[in-house]
């Protein structure tokens, strides 16, 4: 998957000590994760976040994004502005041994347990693909205005409560003519 946050460290350059990161989305990269997540705009995001070696080829991705954000209210499609703010802690391996882990546990890994596991591929760490996809999962999926309600009545149930109801339609049918 694209990300519209190419923020990518390459393993090798990760110090034994592990690197510390603070990026903030530029006017483009916001307007980008705005169309991505089709909201009306993200006006701000910020990521601050870790990077420490477990060893191995392994690493830890571990730290906090906060987003501002506007969507339009499902009930109004007025704009609805919203802070988002998340931790996250991804687990980071050779995608070659998450491979291997795949055939060895046959679907037996505990989903719910500890970090999520991503994959390392091309030697890369992507933080903004890993940092998009946690504001991506916190956005409200039903975003709406306060004491907004959406009161919609099916005109066709309406009807048939003023005609007596479905079964009053039912017992129409076994009256005798």
């Amino acid at each position: 998957m694209t990300s519209p946050l190419d923020w990518t460290h390459a393993a090798v350059t990760i110090a034994a000590s592990g690197q510390s990161e603070e990026r903030r989305a530029t006017e483009a990269e916001c307007a980008a994760v705005a169309k991505a997540l089709e909201i009306l705009s993200c006006e701000n995001l910020v990521a601050r976040y870790e990077i420490r070696p477990l060893g191995g080829g392994r690493f830890l991705l571990r730290g906090d994004v906060e987003a501002d954000v506007t969507q339009a209210c499902i009930v109004t499609l007025d704009p609805v502005a919203a802070h988002l703010s998340d931790r996250f802690a991804v687990e980071l391996r050779p995608a070659d041994e998450l491979a291997d882990d795949a055939d060895a546990d046959a679907g037996e890994r505990e989903v719910l347990g500890g970090d999520d596991i991503e994959p390392i591929e091309d030697g890369r760490i992507e933080a903004g693909r890993i940092i998009f996809e946690h504001v991506s999962a916190v956005l409200d999926p039903y975003p709406r205005k306060p004491d907004v309600e959406f009161d919609w009545r099916d005109p066709k149930a309406e009807a048939d409560a003023k005609a007596g109801g479905a079964f009053a339609a039912l017992a129409k049918l076994k009256e005798p003519k």
